[in-house]
């Protein structure tokens, strides 16, 4: 009996080189081993940013579908389980086939140098050009220009609100890190952009001008905002006016409008816009949490998660925190060691009664729970250590019954939620 996928994607941690270089170089050497599947592709959607990248996929993703065609999806990190990361026309891959297009790769890679997410990206990519669909779409992983998806040629590229991030990779300006995110701009190819700052938003325009890339910019060309309850999007085109997206939040009001502009860029009708709005699905994004053992540890107080971790994401979930109803909040947090963890609370500090700070299991890369915490106080929080997430839980419903609780920091974390609540 052949491996599982788990023991092959264990293998392929192995390969990965001493030092990470951003290079497409290990990439192409295994796609032509393969034969190049990135050729063979259904027409790719193509999405590079700091932060609503997976919400704005699953909106254009609802759409399409909602237009009856169908989709591939790839999405970075998995939460539960790695299968997440590919959707072949529209169901996640079966177990069988990931392991099949895995040991493929694997084989043909002849154990040479390669990072995890290059021969997971190359995986991807051959499933999806042995498999019929009407659209790809393809979320960056990190930047864009030397990213493991940009290895295509798209029919349509977006680039949703780019802040800092990653800058040990990607540059230590925002308009370095708007250049890599621009690098997915390519030749002819339609450009849609979100609200940006005037320095990630000239760099952009400067890369679309030199490729001749027709742009569809937020402000200049398409508007998006909330009216009584209803979205109401404007481009040349005219008007639309439809629900409110089905993922909460008001930062998802400006992913819903470059998700429609991404839409009506291709020709999509105002049914395939609304189905945008009303069918997109999206776990940790401000998902509320119903079922499972971790709810009944809550005992009747609510549960949600968040797996956003950085400071433009803190600003967000306090929006978002801030638009439901009034009640007592209380934050159970673990973060990676990699994060500007304070810029990530400091917004979060004013709605918070308490954070209790954990570790995130079995991730090397996590923030000790004792540097979260005192992170915490730094950003003007009450905080404390918890063993576990179910331990902080307990605690903090015994101190407040009915309270508010909210799991975030880390999409890592957000997982082995989704997993431990099962």
């Amino acid at each position: 009996m052949s491996a599982g996928s788990d023991v092959i994607l264990d293998r392929m941690m192995a390969l990965h080189p001493k030092i990470i270089d951003l290079t497409l170089d290990r990439v192409w050497r295994l796609l032509d081993a393969l034969d190049h599947p990135e050729r063979r592709l259904p027409p790719v959607i193509h999405i590079a940013g700091t932060n609503g990248k997976g919400s704005t996929l699953a909106m254009m993703r609802a759409g399409l579908e909602g237009g009856g065609k169908t989709v591939h999806a790839y999405t970075s990190p998995h939460l539960a389980r790695f299968h997440e990361r590919i959707r072949l026309a529209g169901a996640l891959i079966p177990e069988d086939h990931l392991r099949e297009v895995l040991d493929r790769c694997y084989a043909a890679n002849n154990g040479e140098s390669i990072t995890y997410f290059e021969i997971t990206t190359v995986a991807a990519l051959l499933a999806f050009s042995e498999r019929p669909a009407d659209y790809t779409l393809l979320e960056v992983g990190l930047g864009g220009r030397l990213d493991a998806t940009n290895v295509v040629d798209p029919v349509l590229s977006v680039i949703t609100p780019v802040s800092i991030d990653h800058t040990q990779f990607l540059g230590d300006t925002l308009a370095k890190i708007a250049g890599e995110k621009a690098g997915i701009i390519k030749r002819g190819v339609p450009c849609v952009v979100a609200p940006q700052d005037d320095e990630a938003l000239e760099v952009i325009e400067a890369a679309a001008t030199r490729l001749g890339a027709p742009l569809f910019a937020h402000g200049q060309h398409w508007h998006v905002w909330e009216e009584r309850g209803r979205l109401i999007f404007q481009d040349e085109n005219g008007l639309l006016d439809l629900p409110m997206p089905a993922l909460l939040g008001a930062h998802q009001v400006m992913n819903a409008g470059i998700a429609l502009a991404g839409l009506r860029v291709l020709g999509y009708d105002e049914a395939a816009c609304e189905a945008a709005m009303t069918g997109a699905e999206w776990p940790a994004r401000m998902q509320r949490l119903r079922h499972g053992p971790l709810v009944d540890v809550a005992a009747g107080s609510e549960l949600w998660l968040d797996g956003g971790h950085n400071p433009a994401a803190g600003v967000a979930l306090a929006d978002a925190l801030a638009h439901l109803p009034p009640k007592p909040l209380h934050l159970v947090c673990g973060m990676l060691n990699t994060k500007d963890v304070t810029g990530y609370m400091r917004p979060l500090a004013a709605q918070a009664r308490s954070l209790s700070a954990v570790a995130i299991p079995g991730e090397a890369a996590t923030l000790s729970p004792d540097d979260t915490a005192r992170a915490a106080r730094e950003a003007g929080m009450t905080a404390t250590v918890a063993p576990d997430v179910a331990t902080a839980i307990e605690r903090i419903v015994v101190q407040d019954p009915g309270a508010r609780v909210l799991i975030c920091g880390s999409l890592y974390l957000a997982g082995q939620v989704l997993r431990d609540n099962g």
